[in-house]
């Protein structure tokens, strides 16, 4: 900060741009509490930048600097007040600032975004308000606060601590990162539960503090059970990966167990942070967390959830291991505690995927799962796996069959576009091949592979071998995918869908266009 000041004494436009873009959070949380108007706040804070620049040469120490701007802002409030003006569409942002943020369309959006963080922290008196504000909306630290406010850091933790016990549900942060390394640093033991390497290795790679557990699982592949833990039952599912997906039985065992320890610790943590998306994948694996989280007694240890569905500039947001480390250290959204509510329907969704009973599957999508905000979809697209009233096809088969009559005929092709279109499947890429290589299998093959090709091996860590192959549909698969046969009837079922295990001649079917199952009689 000192050579910021200084450089800005001396006339270094860079320099003044620094301090504006670093002290310009701070400043409108306190003109905003006084003024409780966007368009006033942002008037007042401007003002008292110009001030602070007119009267720079006057500030004796640079580390004063925090301290005196806030008095500057608060003259600047009280000038406002007393004249009485009336709020105003915000002027020019601050000095210098990119071009992209003046247009309307990004002005308003931040405005949106700013009026929503501090509506959800009405309910706090102006004190805990305040530094709730700067720490988890504009991510600033524990010392910078301290500085700014001239309070101790002792006590802004105390404060932070108050306000997040008085909250009801759930925070908005506008840097996730940031918070939780200022928490750690202040005494707050953390684990960090998150979906998958990519997002893992990201996170180490931000200097993210606490520890990571990476949860190694493809719940919508196979069968699961409400205990996975039983031996008897993680043998069917052991035997049913290493079968389809090449999974070696050694490998899931170890990973298994090594993972449940982990877990099984969660009482040395203050905190401990699910980091999740809105696909079914991750929404399974967050039900069964909080499936497991619900029949243990808590203590000390608080619950949270980082769960995302979207993220600014991406058109098609797949997920966490879709961003570099750099959006994953800015990443903002709601940080929300888990309390019994979540536990509950997380336990409930659990429960009722791993259930055998298929009515419990057609019965959920009718119950209330606002708890979890993309539960209901993950549900709904997990009953859109199961064969289908037209043809007998689950979404992914029929997908793959509608790519291939338009065109797409390449399997590296096919996966990318399934990716795609399918991208609220969360799929990983052994799981496609393994639906791929089943629709390729006779007899009654729906699609056959032309020219010399492998399917990956997990243990060899083989990549798929299709450089000169063309996917083409069968007779079958072209009756199949007119709706004049039934791949069920043709074909015969023997597959699992959580704790659903289809066989035979299904009775129940999935209605694409009513998104429901329907009873076939």
């Amino acid at each position: 900060m000192r050579q910021w000041i200084e450089g800005a004494r001396l006339g270094d436009q860079i320099a003044w741009e620094r301090i504006v873009r670093h002290f310009g959070g701070m400043a409108f949380s306190v003109a905003y509490g006084k003024l409780g108007d966007w368009g006033q706040a942002e008037d007042a804070v401007q003002e008292a930048f110009a001030e602070a620049f007119a009267n720079l040469a006057k500030l004796k120490e640079a580390e004063a600097f925090p301290g005196w701007f806030k008095i500057i802002v608060k003259r600047q409030c009280d000038r406002l007040l007393r004249r009485k003006k009336h709020s105003t569409m915000p002027m020019d942002e601050a000095i210098a600032m990119d071009a992209e943020k003046f247009a309307v369309e990004s002005i308003l959006e931040r405005k949106e975004w700013q009026e929503r963080l501090h509506q959800s922290v009405e309910g706090l008196s102006s004190n805990l308000k305040l530094v709730v504000q700067l720490f988890y909306f504009h991510g600033y630290s524990i010392r910078e606060i301290s500085s700014y406010l001239s309070v101790s850091p002792s006590v802004l933790k105390k404060r932070l601590f108050d306000a997040r016990s008085k909250l009801r549900t759930s925070l908005l942060v506008t840097d996730f990162v940031s918070m939780f390394n200022d928490l750690y640093e202040g005494g707050v033991t953390m684990l960090h539960i998150v979906n998958g390497d990519i997002v893992g290795d990201k996170l180490r790679k931000g200097n993210i503090r606490g520890d990571i557990l990476v949860w190694r699982e493809v719940y919508p592949v196979g069968p699961v059970f409400v205990d996975m833990g039983e031996p008897h039952q993680r043998s069917t599912r052991v035997e049913y990966l290493e079968r389809t997906m090449g999974i070696p039985a050694d490998d899931y065992e170890t990973n298994c167990k090594s993972q449940e320890q982990i877990l099984q610790s969660f009482h040395k943590y203050d905190e401990v942070v699910l980091w999740f998306e809105h696909d079914l994948f991750d929404q399974l694996m967050l039900s069964y967390l909080l499936h497991w989280f619900s029949k243990r007694t808590l203590g000390h240890t608080k619950l949270n959830l980082l769960c995302i569905g979207d993220y600014p500039g991406i058109d098609l947001f797949r997920g966490l291991g879709q961003l570099t480390t750099k959006q994953l250290e800015t990443l903002s959204g709601t940080l929300k505690k888990i309390e019994r509510k979540e536990l509950e329907t997380g336990s409930n969704i659990w429960e009722v995927y791993a259930s055998p009973d298929i009515e419990r599957h057609v019965a959920i999508l009718h119950e209330d799962t606002s708890a979890l905000p993309f539960a209901h979809a993950a549900l709904e697209l997990h009953l859109s796996r199961l064969p289908s009233v037209m043809n007998g096809l689950g979404i992914v088969e029929q997908t793959i069959l509608e790519l291939i009559r338009h065109g797409v005929d390449t399997p590296r092709e096919l996966f990318k576009e399934i990716g795609r279109r399918l991208s609220v499947l969360g799929m990983g890429d052994l799981e496609f091949w393994y639906r791929l290589r089943s629709m390729s299998e006779q007899p009654n093959a729906l699609l056959e592979i032309r020219g010399p090709h492998t399917f990956p091996d997990y243990r060899k860590k083989a990549t798929p071998s299709f450089e000169n192959c063309v996917v083409a549909l069968t007779k079958v698969g072209m009756d199949v995918a007119a709706g004049v046969k039934d791949w069920v009837k043709v074909k015969g079922m023997n597959e699992w869908y959580g704790g659903l295990r289809l066989h035979g001649d299904l009775t129940w079917r999935w209605d694409p266009e009513r998104r429901q199952l329907v009873y076939m009689e």
